[in-house]
């Protein structure tokens, strides 16, 4: 029995959705007071708690999209210089939201800077959002809506310009550090993105970058690269290989669902399940040098990771592409396809309710772990939906 799938694969965009329900769900949960297992294991600790492989499942995704994503563009009639310059831009403009808000987050001194840092970071969304928004097109307030991306740039740049951190007798400005949140996803994007337009659906040069990625996150592990530290502070993500091994992952998944996705429904997910697995065994066997540590990036956390994400995908694909089970949805997918909204938007929220003080967040409680779970659960939910109705009146952000 073969299945009869349209070119869409609707799971791609519900496990992104997924992920980032997780995500907003473990980045929400005040972690003295629930069990170890859903939050982050510390930096020494050989083992994993949920939150451990949410973002590098979010990270799976984004690889497992980029073939679909590329491939409509080449069907549009781009060339390859123009989508080059895509991802060069869209890779851009994540380095720059994530070395922002990393910025705002971890190193702006209130005092230097003559301003408190929730409202910094506020006024740093509001001009990202600016910038960035998804606007109508064609629109007759297509120049109001210059205007406004004209405003979020001015503002961006008055907010690096008074930003200070350090200390009075030493101040400084910002930080490249880790790029942020935003940033891994860039830097892992542009690797697996620039991997398909060389390789396009070719899957053993896909496999041979990944496993020069995985190659170099163990070198790194072990100090063999220590005499690249001058262009560390830029290029660390790629020269660790420990993010884009877990996106040329997904990548590869993704080029072995677009070619093999017309065989037999039940060879293909015992195919995915064998992969999977294979991708586990690769991680436990690792694991007798590198602990499973996602602090760390260690290469053994990242293919447990990559193994778990295949399963999971796949439970999605036979439910959702193969069943066509899809009632339960609708959440999920449309947090996928507006997947940097979803993420970004709750932050203002937080930084706002803490900035006056508001006390919404009564449900984290150190002593009532069920609270503090229940509530977070909820707050991820509403955040979610939230997003979805600031897409409906065209608030989205699109790189």
């Amino acid at each position: 029995m073969t299945n009869n799938l349209s070119s869409r694969i609707l799971s791609i965009d519900i496990m992104r959705g997924l992920t980032l329900f997780l995500m907003l769900f473990v980045n929400d949960l005040y972690e003295p007071g629930v069990p170890h297992w859903l939050v982050h294991a510390k930096a020494e600790v050989d083992g994993m708690g949920l939150a451990d492989w949410v973002f590098p499942g979010f990270l799976f995704m984004v690889g497992m999209a980029i073939p679909y994503a590329i491939n409509s563009r080449i069907k549009k009639g781009e060339t390859s210089k123009k989508i080059f310059t895509h991802i060069l831009l869209r890779t851009l403009s994540l380095l720059t939201i994530g070395f922002f808000v990393m910025n705002g987050e971890e190193y702006l001194n209130e005092n230097l800077t003559g301003i408190n840092h929730l409202w910094w970071l506020t006024a740093a969304y509001v001009c990202l959002f600016l910038i960035w928004n998804k606007y109508p097109a064609p629109s007759k307030y297509a120049k109001l809506f210059i205007g406004l991306k004209v405003i979020g740039i001015l503002g961006l740049l008055f907010l690096a310009y008074i930003f200070k951190s350090g200390e009075a007798l030493h101040p400084s400005w910002m930080h490249i550090g880790w790029w942020g949140i935003l940033g891994l996803i860039g830097w892992g994007y542009f690797s697996a993105s620039v991997t398909y337009l060389l390789a396009r659906d070719n899957i053993v040069w896909t496999a041979l970058v990944g496993i020069f990625f995985i190659v170099l996150n163990i070198l790194s592990q072990l100090g063999k690269l220590d005499f690249l530290h001058s262009i560390q502070p830029i290029f660390g993500v790629i020269l660790d290989g420990n993010v884009p091994s877990i996106v040329v992952s997904g990548l590869l998944l993704g080029n072995i669902l677009r070619k093999y996705k017309k065989i037999s429904s039940s060879k293909l997910i015992v195919s995915l399940t064998a992969i999977g697995i294979s991708y586990l065994v690769i991680g436990f066997f690792l694991r007798h040098w590198f602990i499973l540590s996602k602090i760390q990036g260690t290469p053994s956390w990242a293919m447990v990771c990559n193994g778990i994400s295949i399963i999971v995908l796949t439970i999605l694909y036979f439910i959702v592409d193969i069943k066509g089970k899809t009632n339960w949805t609708y959440m999920f997918k449309e947090a996928g396809k507006n997947s940097l909204t979803t993420y970004l938007a709750p932050d203002i929220i937080y930084f706002v309710t803490w900035g006056v003080g508001l006390p919404i967040y009564f449900y984290k409680q150190i002593g009532q772990p069920w609270l503090a779970i229940t509530g977070s659960f909820l707050w991820a939910f509403i955040m979610i939906w939230m997003a979805i109705f600031l897409s409906k009146i065209k608030i989205q952000l699109k790189l």
